[in-house]
């Protein structure tokens, strides 16, 4: 048989075809029985049209009452969030014990209960906006806060993905706080829990663990994380406090780590940039790294070239 392209082509499909009978987690083609990543990451973006109805409205509809456009909005969230819930839910290991009914149910109770959570999400809300304007001198307006600022973003999708974790929903907050930090940068696990008065100022590079806990009117820069001593143990430290706890008033500069499950940080405390921490800290202290050494090393010979242009040229200048 001449070996044509269409020849070629073919015999790879099948080669491919037949590498997904290895029955291994990548040669899953169960489309319909997981979550769908664009609805959900739809969901998000929907919920935050919501949370902030004058700022993300959706420009294809023209209307005088904004009350009936968000009914709807929010009915048809509700509606594929139950949906998207009830797939998600498939995956609980007691899931067997249960009926499709059952699961659906379950599911829909579990997105009414969190749309009543929406407007204490809201307050929280407030409250990390407040936080920025007051801690931020570069912030003019607070709408600047809430179109641009990434650390406001990241917040508003952690408290979303939040109150969903803590009704043990699989899958589903991760895909949501996943998306937030492909976009910003900043990555928050929705098992962190978080007080008001929030502010991530700048946010690139900030990591904050999933059993992390953290008081109010904390303010973290960039670079930051917020981790575990080790994850050698795997499987085995699943459902530990791996994570420190960060209490009332305290700042923490950009660079800093602070790691452990068993490591508190003591309200109205400071953590200086590129501090590395693995004990607790005790409340109003001051942590910073002291004389740091600068080394400067100089390349001779272009000290000695630039003497002799600068020399060069103060005789054509006296000439």
């Amino acid at each position: 048989m001449e070996n044509t392209i269409e020849n070629k082509v073919a015999g790879i499909v099948q080669d491919i075809l037949r590498d997904y009978q290895s029955d291994r987690a990548i040669d899953k083609i169960d489309l319909f029985h997981q979550p769908d990543k664009e609805v959900v990451i739809d969901i998000v973006q929907k919920l935050i049209r919501i949370i902030f109805p004058g700022y993300y409205r959706d420009k294809s509809y023209r209307i005088y009452h904004a009350a009936n456009h968000l009914s709807t909005l929010i009915e048809d969230v509700m509606y594929r969030l139950h949906k998207q819930i009830a797939i998600a839910l498939e995956f609980r290991p007691e899931k067997e014990k249960e009926s499709a009914v059952e699961t659906d149910k379950e599911a829909e109770g579990i997105a009414v209960e969190f749309f009543e959570s929406i407007p204490r999400i809201r307050e929280y809300l407030e409250t990390d906006l407040q936080a920025a304007y007051d801690g931020d001198p570069a912030a003019y307006y607070k709408d600047e806060i809430i179109l641009s600022y990434p650390g406001m973003f990241a917040i508003t999708v952690n408290r979303i993905a939040h109150e969903l974790y803590r009704l043990s929903v699989p899958l589903i907050p991760r895909i949501m706080t996943e998306y937030a930090h492909s976009i910003t940068g900043i990555d928050i696990h929705p098992g962190a829990s978080i007080g008001k008065y929030f502010f991530i100022d700048h946010g690139t590079g900030i990591v904050i663990g999933e059993s992390t806990v953290i008081g109010e009117h904390v303010k973290i820069y960039q670079g930051v994380t917020l981790g575990a001593l080790s994850t050698r143990g795997g499987q085995r430290l699943k459902c530990l406090k791996r994570h420190p706890t960060i209490e009332d008033n305290v700042t923490i500069y950009s660079g800093a780590s602070i790691l452990g499950g068993d490591t508190v940080i003591g309200r109205n405390t400071v953590i200086g940039s590129n501090a590395f921490i693995t004990k607790s800290i005790a409340e109003g202290t001051r942590v910073s790294i002291r004389n740091q050494e600068l080394q400067f090393k100089y390349d001779t010979k272009i000290i000695l070239k630039k003497k002799d242009l600068e020399q060069d040229e103060f005789w054509s200048y006296s000439i």
